[in-house]
């Protein structure tokens, strides 16, 4: 199983980007995460070009496609959702209702050095998939005083945040194979 890793923050070493390598840590057996890092170089959203979007575009639309799901950590850009992020969320919704996002399982988590985690960018990225046609796991991880949430290793330190990582990781990977015995609905 492949899920693909989205960063809303562009930063190189941000604590979103350490959040997904904090979630590969934890994932089940046989489950791999892929992250994608090309958020920066999408350009901004038009509607003349959805029909035959750049390369850019289309490399981006194709790794949401081959994805089994899809685990997105987002900072919090003036109480909603960051600009980049947005914008590729705009693209892989297009053309609706047959884009890449239809039925495509989602997990929302997010760290912020603020005390709240980017819980109100979290709920914005749930509202934008479910509008989108993704399957969003309604739950969220708000990882907030970032600047200290991690260890060297890139893990995180508090070991109550990484049970519920964990747990939110396999609830995911349970949406992709729901009909599969043991697995309880997110």
């Amino acid at each position: 199983m492949r899920i693909l890793g989205i960063s809303g923050s562009l930063r190189r070493d941000s604590y979103n980007r350490r959040l997904l390598r904090a979630a590969r840590a934890e994932l089940p057996a046989g489950v791999g995460l892929v992250e994608w890092d090309g958020l920066a170089g999408l350009p901004a959203f038009d509607e003349d070009r959805e029909g035959a979007p750049p390369a850019t575009v289309r490399a981006f639309l194709g790794a949401v496609a081959d994805a089994d799901a899809l685990l997105i950590a987002t900072p919090e850009y003036n109480a909603s959702v960051p600009g980049a992020l947005k914008n590729a969320l705009d693209w892989a919704s297009r053309p609706f209702p047959g884009n890449v996002l239809q039925g495509k399982p989602a997990l929302v988590i997010g760290a912020s050095t603020g005390l709240f985690g980017a819980v109100w960018a979290q709920a914005e990225v749930r509202k934008i998939l479910t509008a989108s046609g993704a399957t969003v796991l309604d739950a969220e991880l708000a990882v907030g005083g970032a600047d200290g949430a991690f260890t060297t290793g890139a893990s995180l330190a508090d070991p109550r945040l990484v049970t519920r990582l964990r747990a939110l990781l396999g609830d995911l990977v349970c949406e992709v194979g729901r009909r599969e015995a043991g697995c309880r609905a997110a």
